[in-house]
């Protein structure tokens, strides 16, 4: 029997009754009996599995029964940013995973309990917002077609953060770059697991605006108003690293095994999911988030939006064109005006 290593260098809940940074941020090791490409596959979630739906364009569903996960990835052919198509088939994944987890425990199966939210697009989670949108909406002055989508996302992020209204707990899967609305996303899962290769960041203020879907109200839960600020202000590009040093990332693999340390996660999750469970309601009930904050903040974010001179929209433009061209296979680099203050530091 050979064995095939998976390095996690660190996780931020506690594993085996151990305390957190009991042993220093390299206290996990996990080791796996099977290379990946020998791991069980994932059922593809198709209509017949549940009452019609249609396929989703953007989104790729799998079912891994086994251990009860729900896989979420966007697919490598979509714009791995918020289109309006991409949003759609989100609301979609959530009435599909919904009544799976009815239909299985009508059934007397154990229905799903873990959610993980990835990307199949190569070096990219998620780069946020539309930016094709945004340019158009604002150039036209048109506020209802800017906020409508504004809520759409909105409609997402809250849609993760309270784990599509049932009883799973939410994993985000980062193999690449979350910027602007793919951190948030990232956020609002219960547990973030990122390959050392994942970069997060918030650039909006490149262009003179700030992220307006969530990233305060998490940030400030997960760190603190002051931290938030900073972050947000700064419009720095963080490592899993740093990320993990500030307590959002929880779980660091190695580039190409992040789904096998998602995995290694589950299943020793698996015997404590009523507890962690009940961790995670606690923290929502401690310090909770509604969508009426949300929203309120949307409607600040679309009034800094309409009031962007051309010299912002034309730095929105070049954000643009980069991403345009990195999708295309070109790499490229965040633009060189990229503030770089000194790194946030972890709280004592």
């Amino acid at each position: 029997m050979r064995w095939y290593p998976v390095p996690v260098v660190r996780c931020g809940f506690c594993q085996n009754g151990a305390q957190p940074n009991d042993a220093g941020p390299s206290a996990m090791t996990f080791l796996r009996k099977s290379p990946p490409e020998s791991q069980p596959t994932l059922s593809p979630i198709t209509p017949g599995d549940l009452p019609p739906l249609g396929a989703l364009r953007h989104l790729q569903q799998e079912f891994d029964e086994a251990n009860a996960t729900f896989w979420g990835f966007i697919r490598a052919e979509a714009r791995p940013c918020f289109t309006h198509g991409l949003l759609g088939d989100i609301a979609t994944m959530g009435m599909t995973l919904r009544r799976l987890h009815a239909q299985r425990k009508a059934a007397g199966q154990t229905p799903p309990r873990y959610f993980v939210g990835g990307s199949r697009a190569p070096g990219i989670f998620n780069l946020g917002g539309d930016l094709a949108l945004f340019l158009e909406s604002i150039r036209a002055q048109n506020h209802s077609t800017l906020r409508a989508y504004a809520y759409q996302c909105i409609d997402a992020v809250y849609g993760f953060y309270i784990a599509f209204d049932l009883p799973i707990i939410g994993i985000s899967l980062v193999q690449g770059d979350a910027l602007g609305g793919g951190f948030e996303a990232a956020m609002a899962a219960d547990i973030i697991v990122a390959e050392r290769r994942a970069r997060f960041g918030l650039p909006e203020v490149l262009f003179n605006l700030f992220p307006g879907m969530g990233a305060f109200s998490l940030l400030s839960r997960r760190l603190d108003a002051s931290r938030a600020k900073q972050m947000i202000l700064s419009g720095r590009i963080y490592s899993a690293e740093e990320m993990a040093a500030l307590g959002i990332v929880d779980v660091i693999a190695e580039d190409g095994f992040g789904e096998e340390a998602v995995r290694d996660y589950i299943a020793r999750d698996t015997r404590r999911f009523g507890a962690h469970y009940a961790v995670c309601q606690a923290q929502r009930r401690v310090n909770p988030l509604d969508l009426a904050e949300l929203r309120d903040i949307t409607d600040l974010w679309v009034d800094a939006a309409m009031a962007l001179c051309e010299d912002d929209l034309r730095r929105m433009q070049r954000l643009l064109t980069a991403q345009s061209r990195r999708q295309k296979g070109f790499a490229v680099e965040m633009p060189a005006e990229t503030p770089r203050p000194g790194s946030l530091v972890a709280a004592e």
